[in-house]
C-alpha cells in the first residue's frame, strides 16, 4: 500500500508560502471549514472521501496538504488519499495548533 507523509505544521507552512502547485485539503464538515479555515484551502469532508472520484483532487500526482481540526481525521484522509493512488500526500495536523491564521 502506498504511504503518506507526516510533517510539522511549519513544515505546511513553508511549503504553501514557497510551492503554488499545491492543493491544501481541509477535511473537515463545511461548517468547520465555514468557521475558520486556512486561506486557500479546498473543503472535502473526510466522508467524501470514498471509493469514487474526487473532483477537486483531479490529478493524482500533484502535492496534497491534509489537515482536520485536531489531526485525527487528517491521517485517516492521507491514509484513504494513498490507498486511492495519490501520490504526494503530506498529512500535518489540525488547526487548533495552527499558529498561522485562519479564513472565514
Amino acid at each position: 500500500m502506498k504511504d503518506y507523509r507526516q510533517i510539522t505544521q511549519e513544515e505546511a507552512r513553508e511549503i504553501m508560502e514557497k510551492d503554488k502547485d499545491i492543493t491544501v485539503l481541509d477535511v473537515r464538515t463545511p461548517e468547520e471549514f465555514a468557521a475558520g479555515h486556512i486561506k486557500g484551502a479546498v473543503n472535502v469532508p473526510l466522508s467524501q472521501i470514498g471509493d469514487g472520484e474526487i473532483g477537486e483532487l483531479p490529478d493524482r500526482s500533484r502535492r496534497v496538504l491534509v489537515y482536520c481540526r485536531s489531526g485525527v481525521r487528517s491521517k485517516m484522509a492521507a491514509e484513504k488519499l494513498a490507498a486511492k493512488g495519490y501520490e504526494n500526500v503530506e498529512e500535518f495536523g489540525g488547526v487548533l495548533t495552527w499558529r498561522y491564521g485562519l479564513v472565514r
